[in-house]
């Protein structure tokens, strides 16, 4: 570790308790040399969801994106199995698939031409006799380790530590034991990109709802703040609140006994109510800048004027997130400004999350 990285990383320090702990300190969110940390670090290290199982249900049925700056394709075999690829071509670096998803028979660099079959294997080669020393079998697209849970199919580009539903846990049982995903159906994805770093937007979505009753009005009415509960575990931040009848689009939408707000380190969000399921995925852009990925699903048998009238919600609520993640971090570079503290009774699952990413950026697998 370079004199720079052991500076900035000695500003926090994850062995402090929560009541006498200070908030991870604004070069956290400001500085490259932790942006490139954390993907080496964290992004690189952890289980990541890649896209919507769906996608790939079906022999020759691929998607791709990108994960800590690196192509990933996601392919279904003909023999029904479920493989990931860096998406980069072994000739001159072309992606090999450059659509987002779609159905293919065979992986064709749109480049030179070279192919590969679904398996990763190099097949086809055009005009390449007499190149010596050269194997197609050493050739194939390296992979990368995929599996499948709830929506997504996830990708991991270093040697899992762990399975997936372990990495995952107690979620899996959580929601096996509601039935909490049976019987919703994909219905629409949105992307929302902020100008502050992805920290800032996932201290947002942690901090026991402290923000709720200021921020989003139209939530506040719905959640029995006084019974708003944060919940560490493991890889893992559960937040729950009991629900409330109130009006409006949002009392007409978010309703039920319960609803569960799941956070999966580093950047992963599972939120439930009655018949409504929103996914976010928080991926970073620059370092004062992030995407956040929206999926949302519906009951099978929903009725389209709820469903219009959620997605109204969600814009609200996601706009209303939107202007304080980005008021937050132009003030980050206030001279004023070095580091806070944590409310104790609401901000214990923020707490939780810098000191995994404090020990996953300082001591390095």
């Amino acid at each position: 570790m370079n004199g720079t990285h052991q500076g900035l990383l000695s500003q926090f320090d994850p062995s402090v308790p929560l009541e006498k702990a200070h908030c991870l300190p604004n070069t956290w969110y400001t500085s490259p040399e932790i942006a490139r940390l954390e993907r080496d670090r964290v992004f690189t290290q952890t289980w990541q969801a890649a896209g919507r199982r769906e996608l790939v249900a079906k022999p020759g049925q691929f998607l791709t994106t990108d994960i800590a700056d690196e192509p990933i394709l996601v392919v279904r075999g003909e023999d029904g199995v479920l493989r990931a690829f860096v998406n980069v071509c072994r000739h001159r670096a072309a992606r090999v698939c450059s659509e987002e998803c779609g159905t293919v028979t065979k992986l064709r660099c749109h480049y030179h031409g070279w192919t590969y079959d679904l398996a990763g294997n190099l097949r086809g080669v055009p005009e390449f006799d007499g190149v010596e020393e050269f194997r197609r079998e050493d050739n194939g697209l390296p992979p990368v380790s995929v599996a499948e849970w709830g929506p997504y199919v996830w990708v991991h580009l270093e040697k899992p530590r762990e399975p997936l539903e372990q990495f995952l846990a107690p979620l899996p049982t959580w929601s096996d034991s509601r039935s909490a995903l049976s019987g919703l159906v994909w219905h629409t994805r949105k992307h929302y990109d902020l100008a502050c770093n992805w920290k800032v937007y996932v201290d947002n979505y942690l901090d026991g709802g402290y923000h709720v009753n200021t921020i989003h009005p139209g939530l506040a009415g719905v959640l029995d703040y006084r019974e708003y509960r944060t919940t560490p575990d493991r890889n893992t931040v559960l937040q729950s609140s009991p629900m409330k009848p109130a009006e409006g689009e949002t009392g007409r939408t978010r309703t039920g006994d319960l609803a569960a707000y799941w956070w999966v380190f580093p950047n992963v969000m599972v939120n439930l109510y009655s018949g409504v399921l929103d996914t976010n995925i928080v991926l970073p852009l620059a370092v004062d800048r992030c995407r956040v990925i929206f999926d949302l699903y519906f009951a099978a048998d929903a009725d389209p004027e709820f469903v219009r009238e959620s997605l109204l919600v969600t814009d609200q609520v996601q706009t209303e997130d939107v202007g304080v993640c980005e008021e937050v971090q132009r003030n980050l570079n206030s001279r004023s400004y070095t580091t806070g503290r944590y409310s104790v009774k609401r901000e214990n699952g923020e707490h939780y999350f810098h000191t995994m990413l404090a020990k996953a950026l300082q001591h390095p697998v």
